[in-house]
């Protein structure tokens, strides 16, 4: 699917990565228990779990490195692959996991990802992933004891969709049926396969599954982000001042703006064109507001607030983890886009007119 020299391992599917909560079973998922402290780096923690190094070893409040700017340098390579879901399973109602039940995730999926990554166990083989089986720089999985990124409302879901919303979905889903499969006409390609956009592009930043690899280069006046899944860039100018563009500019990863709240960046995106609609429910009204903050040498807190009064009924707040990693990130050449829709449709095609053909002989017989 994408040519890269290396691989990220928090690779799994998108699917293991959002459902891992729901497909593993809670231990004392109705216990208040939470983490006392945060684990000290290098403890017993099973493998690619990254722990905060900076914070764990010091009782002093950190100080976040600067810029030649004077500014809060968020500067490197980030990842926010996660075993977190967007919203609390049904029947959980903690907010964190005891430290043991992460372990034990992290170590289920670790074990599953060493599993795939065996020549002949997968039937449909995209990548070959047993040469980077052992590779910990990218990607590693952020220690976070939360039962959902949600964080408001308080039962960590999402809260309830509109009217309109909701009958939007319906015509959507009646009209994907009468489409036909999914392949078998361009317009009913995913804008991911079509090489269009990626859904960990933006905003918000979500795990993308695989490859949830991000680099921040900032300026004085500037902050851009570089996601890898088809490497797209957000270009965020740092001028509050700066009017968000006209109603009718339109844009994937909408319009966004830039201000500093002390040691913390805060970006309000607007502009949506509503073709790729967040949790399938938003529109080109939705506005996104982020907020990331250093914590550690290693760690970013990244919080979202999402507002769209024609998808939710009230705005609602998430907040994730990214974890540094090794860099480089490499080019995600996504070939698809200029070579694969033409060759799959054209199976297609292939495929009806066989199947016309082998009728016609039925029905002169």
């Amino acid at each position: 699917m994408s040519t890269r020299i290396r691989i990220s391992t928090g690779i799994l599917t998108a699917a293991v990565s959002v459902f891992a909560l729901q497909a593993i079973d809670i231990a004392g998922q109705n216990s208040t228990a939470k983490p006392t402290a945060k684990p000290a780096a290098g403890g017993s923690a099973a493998p690619r779990v990254a722990a905060p190094k900076s914070t764990a070893t010091s009782d002093k409040p950190y100080k976040a490195p600067r810029t030649v700017d004077g500014q809060p340098d968020l500067q490197g390579y980030w990842t926010n692959a996660t075993l977190v879901p967007l919203q609390r399973p049904q029947g959980v109602t903690t907010e964190f996991l005891p430290r043991e039940e992460f372990e034990k995730r992290v170590a289920q999926r670790v074990a599953a990802d060493e599993e795939q990554t065996k020549p002949g166990t997968t039937a449909d083989v995209h990548y070959d992933f047993s040469q980077f089986a052992l590779d910990k720089t990218q990607s590693p999985i952020a220690e976070n004891y939360r039962t959902s990124l949600i964080v408001d409302p308080a039962d960590g879901r999402l809260p309830p969709q509109t009217p309109e919303a909701q009958k939007r979905l319906q015509a959507a889903a009646a009209a994907r049926k009468q489409q036909g499969a999914q392949y078998d006409r361009v317009q009913n390609i995913s804008q991911g396969s079509r090489c269009i956009v990626s859904g960990g592009a933006g905003p918000p930043l979500m795990d993308a599954g695989y490859n949830a690899n991000y680099q921040i280069v900032q300026s004085k006046d500037v902050v851009m982000i570089l996601t890898e899944m088809i490497h797209d860039a957000r270009i965020i100018p740092l001028d509050r001042q700066r009017q968000a563009p006209p109603v009718g500019y339109k844009n994937w990863m909408g319009a966004s703006r830039g201000w500093w709240e002390g040691d913390t960046l805060v970006v309000e995106t607007t502009n949506f064109n509503g073709k790729q609609p967040f949790q399938q429910a938003s529109t080109d009204t939705m506005k996104v507001t982020e907020r990331f903050t250093r914590k550690s040498a290693d760690q970013i807190a990244y919080r979202f607030t999402v507002e769209d009064p024609n998808a939710w009924t009230r705005p609602w707040t998430a907040e994730a983890v990214l974890q540094t990693i090794e860099g480089p990130i490499f080019e995600h050449a996504c070939h698809e886009g200029n070579y694969g829709i033409a060759n799959t449709l054209a199976g297609v095609r292939l495929e009806e007119k066989l199947a016309a053909e082998e009728a016609a002989k039925k029905g002169t017989k």
